[in-house]
C-alpha cells in the first residue's frame, strides 16, 4: 500500500473533525432553539410587538455569547495541552532511561512483547522522543488537538444561522407568526441534524431525532414559561 492510498484512507476517517464540528452542531441547535424559544416566549407573554426585535436581539446575544464561550473553554484545553506537553519536555530531560521505561510499558500493556516493545520504544526515542510521549502517553495527534479560534467562529456562524431560521419564519407569518416560527424551526432542527450525520458519519435517524427532540423541548418549555409570565402580567 503506497503513501497516498494511506493517506487516502485516514481522510475517512472524522476525528480530524472533531476540532470544528463539535462547535458548529452546538452552535446551529442554539441558534434555531433559542431564538425559536426566545420569540415564542414573547408572543406567549402576549407581547408580539417585540416579537422581531427579540429575535435580532437574541441572534446578536447568542452569537457572541456562543463564540466567547466556545474560545474560552476550547483554549482551556489548549493551555492544558500545552502545559501537559512542557511537563514532558521537562521529564525528558531529567529522567530520560525513566521515560524510556514508562513508553515500553505502554506498548507491553498493548499487546507487544516486552523485547519488541524495547526496540519500538528505543526507535522511536532516537527519532522524536517527544513526539512519541505526546501521542502514545498522552493522547496527544496533531489533527484532533484544540483549535480555539476555528470553534469560536465556528459556533458565532452556526448560531446565526440557526438563529436566522426561526427569524424569518416571523416575518413572513404576517399575522401567524408563532405558526410560522414553529414550522421554520421544525424545518431547520430537521435540516440540522441531516447535515451534522452526513459530516460525522452517524445515522440519519437517530441524530435527527435526537436534535429535533431536544429542540422541541426546549421550545415548548419557554413558551409555557411565557404564556405564565403573559398570565401573571409581569
Amino acid at each position: 500500500m503506497g503513501l497516498e492510498e494511506v493517506q487516502m484512507r485516514n481522510l475517512e476517517h472524522r476525528t480530524n473533525r472533531t476540532g470544528w464540528l463539535r462547535a458548529a452542531v452546538l452552535g446551529s441547535n442554539d441558534g434555531l432553539v433559542s431564538t425559536a424559544s426566545l420569540m415564542i416566549g414573547v408572543a406567549a407573554a402576549s407581547k408580539s410587538d417585540l416579537l422581531i426585535t427579540a429575535g435580532l436581539a437574541g441572534i446578536a446575544a447568542g452569537a457572541m455569547s456562543m463564540a466567547v464561550g466556545e474560545y474560552v473553554s476550547v483554549k482551556s484545553q489548549t493551555d492544558i495541552e500545552k502545559t501537559d506537553r512542557e511537563i514532558e519536555i521537562r521529564q525528558l530531560q531529567e529522567d530520560p532511561e525513566g521515560e524510556l521505561a514508562e513508553l515500553i510499558n505502554i506498548y507491553t500493556e498493548r499487546g507487544l512483547s516486552k523485547e519488541l516493545a524495547t526496540s519500538v520504544a528505543n526507535a522511536l526515542h532516537e527519532k522524536d522522543a517527544l513526539e512519541a510521549h505526546l501521542r502514545d502517553e498522552l493522547g496527544h495527534f496533531d489533527h484532533t488537538r484544540a483549535r480555539p479560534i476555528q470553534a469560536g467562529i465556528a459556533s458565532a456562524i452556526a448560531f446565526t444561522a440557526g438563529g436566522v431560521i426561526p427569524l424569518i419564519g416571523a416575518l413572513l407569518g404576517n399575522e401567524n407568526k408563532v405558526l410560522f416560527i414553529l414550522i421554520f424551526t421544525a424545518i431547520g432542527l430537521i435540516v440540522a441534524g441531516v447535515i451534522s450525520a452526513r459530516i460525522a458519519s452517524s445515522s440519519t435517524f437517530k441524530t435527527t431525532a435526537r436534535i429535533f427532540a431536544g429542540g422541541t423541548l426546549g421550545v415548548a418549555i419557554t413558551a409555557g414559561i411565557g404564556w405564565l409570565v403573559g398570565l401573571t402580567g409581569i
